[in-house]
């Protein structure tokens, strides 16, 4: 034997503890900068893969509950060696021209080598910088990836982060449909 190293998820494992570690040192977990949400936004960015079920969850679920949004979806490879500089112009573009009030950045599950993309310094890094709010729904529940950690929010699974920034278009009546009665009611008691 010439030469031995470690190989595996217990390699892949350490490496992720250790610059787990040292982002959080530079601050890059920080939940005091992390960027406010919208509560409606009219343009959201998807940051996937085009022919993956994360995709078509995303979509499936955006247009049931607000389809009034207009969504921009940034195919991006999501694992191998094309993934992380993929992912990372796809999110320098949405810096750049866009116009997005919130990115949500998906896959679906696999294992911790398909999901290391999201484990990359340079994607974690533009995470960061960006001014556009982020969601990173990568994997499912029991998965974490760096991306989770520096995105304003995390979320379980793709089909979630689809759900969370978007209310259900019979409650948005609802409330429109409350408040035209009480401004009604406030106007009427002027007379």
């Amino acid at each position: 034997v010439d030469y031995v190293e470690p190989a595996g998820e217990g390699e892949l494992r350490r490496r992720y503890e250790q610059l787990k570690v040292e982002l959080e040192r530079q601050g890059l977990f920080d939940s005091s900068i992390k960027r406010k949400l919208p509560t409606m936004p009219r343009r959201i960015g998807v940051v996937t893969s085009p022919t993956g079920a994360a995709v078509h969850d995303i979509l499936t679920t955006l247009k049931r509950r607000f389809s009034t949004a207009e969504v921009l979806v940034l195919p991006v490879a999501v694992q191998g060696d094309n993934a992380v500089p993929s992912i990372v112009n796809a999110l320098n573009r949405v810096r750049q021209i866009s116009g997005c009030d919130i990115v949500i950045l998906a896959r679906g599950g696999g294992s911790l080598e398909d999901l290391w993309a999201f484990n990359d310094e340079s994607l974690a890094r533009e995470i960061f910088k960006s001014r556009t709010p982020i969601i990173s729904a990568v994997g499912h529940q029991v998965d974490f990836s760096l991306s989770d950690f520096v995105a304003d929010l995390r979320l379980e699974t793709p089909s979630a982060a689809a759900e969370f920034i978007t209310e259900p278009q019979t409650k948005i009546s609802q409330k429109l449909n409350h408040l035209t009665r009480s401004l009604g009611q406030q106007f009427g008691s002027f007379k």
